[in-house]
């Protein structure tokens, strides 16, 4: 009988067996034959949910109200402020009675000699510092931020700046700055303790002289997202052309998915006439006149990509007269349409070469064969009004002046007729001033 028990016993042993399950183990007295005695073994998972999460998820917990608790109207006089950590000046093993604990606030060995448990001197002013720190807790307030420093909505960090990213040993980023496209909360989903939030956060980082880039990072906190990102951002920087450090280099079409981006080159004193993503990494690379058009998804992580791949991409004069092997010719506005050549390549193709498919106007050339949507412009309601004909017509007398006089006073300096060279009569009469009159009366 002995025996049979003893076999069975080992058999359970080279089993495998899962949590909280009981093994029995038998102890035969080798004295007496019948003297057997059984034991029972059990097995327990000794994790759990308190042991596993830190103290502080574990205080937020009771201190905070959930989402859903928020929509209930739950926890309406709960806030950051008024909860305390009454841990905060304390130190462990530090307390009324100031003992030295080896091993605790204290080495067990110091030098040679053992340490010992003695007692050191009370610290009256000890309960006064934790009593002022516990005062002080709750009181400070977010300190306000100018209009210039401002996000993209009041106060929150996208569209904001981070500052520098940080030095690498003797390596400092100096003229460097950081600028926050997106902040947002992600979860993922945990076999064992269910939504785990994160911090989701997407920066670019420039010099502001062509030099710049971007990278998108995730942590358990908001400032740990955007320093991994920033630090990441540094790390991965790409030089992008401007013409005349302004601007960018030629219009260019540009697409990331569904998001298309049409991108015009604009002159000095333009500004920045875009989406808001598109402004923000202008600033941050050194483009301060350009004109954007978004078309499609207007998500910001893809207009971002979208747009860098587009001003990597960018091919100067001399670039594009050497890959069509053509003069690239210059008609504009404030030169009286008076062609200018900008570049010219090594060898010119003759008229002969050029195939009649080819595309030779430089808009086209440079957004792809892609043509620009523009809406039709509807007339007002009141134009079919009786009311609005009658106003054409009293109108018509003095239509367009205010825009002539604008005109003259810039090409001539004064209000003057066309027929004033040959008739020098034919000039706007300005009455005397009265003080010149008065000084004539007096004499």
């Amino acid at each position: 009988m002995a025996g049979q028990l003893t076999n069975v016993t080992r058999t359970f042993q080279k089993l495998t067996l899962a949590f909280r399950c009981r093994v029995a183990a038998v102890i035969i007295n080798p004295n007496k034959e019948n003297d057997v005695h059984i034991v029972t073994q059990t097995f327990t998972r000794n994790t759990n949910f308190f042991n596993k999460l830190p103290a502080q998820d574990l205080w937020k917990g009771i201190t905070s109200v959930s989402n859903a608790g928020k929509k209930r109207g739950r926890g309406k006089n709960v806030s950051k402020s008024k909860i305390k950590d009454l841990n905060r000046g304390q130190i462990i093993g530090v307390g009324k009675a100031n003992i030295v604990w080896p091993g605790l606030s204290a080495p067990i060995i110091r030098g040679k000699e053992l340490v010992e448990q003695h007692q050191l001197p009370e610290d009256p002013e000890r309960e006064k510092k934790l009593i002022q720190i516990r005062d002080s807790m709750g009181t400070s307030k977010r300190p306000k931020l100018s209009p210039l420093e401002r996000g993209w909505s009041g106060a929150k960090l996208p569209g904001r700046s981070i500052g520098p990213p940080d030095p690498i040993e003797e390596e400092t980023f100096e003229g460097f700055d950081t600028k926050v496209l997106e902040l947002k909360t992600v979860f993922n989903m945990k076999g064992n303790f269910g939504r785990k939030r994160r911090q989701s956060a997407l920066v670019v980082t420039g010099n502001g002289k062509g030099l710049a880039g971007f990278a998108l990072t995730k942590g358990a906190e908001a400032k740990t997202a955007l320093r991994k990102a920033k630090n990441r951002a540094a790390q991965k920087l790409m030089h992008i052309k401007l013409y005349r450090n302004h601007t960018v280099c030629h219009d260019f079409f540009t697409q990331f998915g569904t998001t298309k981006i049409y991108v015009w080159q604009k002159p000095e004193g333009h500004g920045l006439i875009c989406h808001r993503a598109i402004k923000t990494i202008c600033e941050v690379v050194g483009i301060k006149n350009l004109h954007a058009k978004v078309e499609g998804s207007t998500n910001v992580g893809k207009i971002m990509k979208a747009f860098f791949l587009g001003l990597i991409k960018q091919k100067t004069p001399e670039e594009i007269a050497e890959e069509k092997k053509l003069h690239l010719v210059e008609f504009c506005k404030e030169n009286n349409y008076f062609p200018n050549i900008i570049a010219s390549p090594k060898e010119c193709r003759k008229l002969e070469e050029i195939p009649k498919d080819e595309i030779l106007d430089y808009k086209q050339y440079c957004f792809d064969g892609r043509v620009v949507l523009k809406k039709k412009k509807y007339p007002p309601f009141y134009a079919t009004y009786k009311s609005y004909e009658l106003y054409l017509k009293k109108q018509e007398k003095i239509r367009n002046q205010n825009e002539v006089r604008r005109n003259l006073r810039a090409e001539y300096g004064e209000i003057r007729s066309h027929l004033a060279d040959k008739y020098p009569e034919c000039k706007q009469y300005r009455s005397e001033k009265k003080e010149n009159v008065d000084e004539e009366n007096e004499q």
